[in-house]
């Protein structure tokens, strides 16, 4: 893919994922062309970075909303005059659940396409967010193993990363309670294909999948290790 002529600077991070954008305030109004190239940009590097923004909760919102339908988390805390942007904020008394592997809500028939994430608070050591291709885990199976993953779906459920029992309290129980009703497990294919690109990708992950359906439980427990530790690589 091409990606010259762009109205932004691109740099590339690593071979398989990753650009730094310059050259754009994406606080202020986008052009079709640029959102365009941003795209573009997107499909090809599946992550972008844009350093030295300043975004209010509104602009943030407008931002992601120029890539597709915006969602709105069952559970984390979120801006309450602009729910689509949740709040995850942790420290020594709150620790991060979601320090694992994962793709975000995968729990929903249709998931985002991705997700805008702003960083207003950082520490000066640590606390890194990481990033991982799925399309470089599947191209790096064996063919063989390939054709093993072909046409099997796998479960994902709400509650893998949400377990009941750390909702106790009653706020908190009762919004656990809505969200498992509104969130049943689904079902997606282990591997699909991007639909600008055509490259195909590894479609399961540690936070919500829980098991291969058209396998014996011993046979998708297996698989799926093997493919949590696949992608970390």
């Amino acid at each position: 893919m091409s990606l010259r002529n762009t109205p932004f600077d691109l740099t590339p991070l690593s071979p398989a994922i990753g650009a730094t954008i310059a050259g754009l305030d994406v606080a202020e109004p986008l052009s079709d062309d640029t959102i365009s190239a941003l795209t573009d940009a997107l499909h090809d590097r599946l992550v972008l970075f844009f350093p030295d923004q300043h975004l209010t909760p509104e602009a943030q919102r407008a931002f992601a909303g120029h890539f597709g339908p915006l969602h709105i988390h069952p559970i984390y805390p979120n801006v309450p005059e602009v729910p689509e942007i949740m709040v995850l904020d942790t420290d020594a008394n709150n620790a991060p659940d979601n320090d694992n592997w994962h793709t975000d809500v995968t729990f929903i028939e249709t998931p985002p396409l991705g997700a805008a994430l702003y960083a207003r608070k950082i520490p000066p050591s640590g606390g890194d967010t990481l990033w991982l291709s799925t399309i470089a885990a599947y191209e790096a199976l064996s063919e063989p193993f390939k054709r093993l993953l072909e046409g099997l779906t796998a479960v994902h459920d709400f509650e893998k990363s949400f377990p009941r029992d750390r909702f106790a309290a009653p706020d908190a129980a009762r919004r656990w309670e809505e969200a498992r009703t509104r969130n049943p497990p689904v079902s997606h294919p282990v591997v699909r294909t991007h639909p600008a690109s055509g490259r195909k990708a590894l479609f399961v992950n540690y936070g919500f999948t829980t098991r291969i359906n058209e396998l014996s439980k011993a046979e998708s427990d297996a698989v799926l290790a093997f493919l949590f530790a696949h992608v970390t690589k």
